[in-house]
């Protein structure tokens, strides 16, 4: 006789927590996903900032590094805005 293999589960035998977090992830898949893509955007952004912004401090290239330093900065904002608009749809 074949014994029931423990590991699978039915709807029934999931405890709240697990079909919670089930649903949650059927209602929003590859959330983390997002979320890592804007901090590693934001990350980019920051270092470039940073770059860019001591770059036009020194007075070097300042015809290419402002428009870049707009730029990372801009990217940085975009990023920020995503993460807080990701956060108010996962609260309703």
């Amino acid at each position: 006789m074949v014994q029931p293999n423990p590991k699978n589960r039915t709807a029934s035998q999931l405890n709240s927590e697990q079909y919670a977090r089930l649903k949650a992830e059927i209602k929003n898949p590859y959330r983390n996903v997002r979320k890592f893509i804007y901090i590693a955007g934001t990350a980019s952004g920051l270092i470039g900032a940073f770059i860019f912004f001591f770059q036009s401090l020194a007075g070097r290239d300042l015809d290419t590094a402002l428009p870049n330093l707009a730029l990372q900065i801009g990217i940085v904002g975009l990023m920020t805005f995503l993460w807080r608009w990701e956060e108010r749809r996962q609260k309703r």
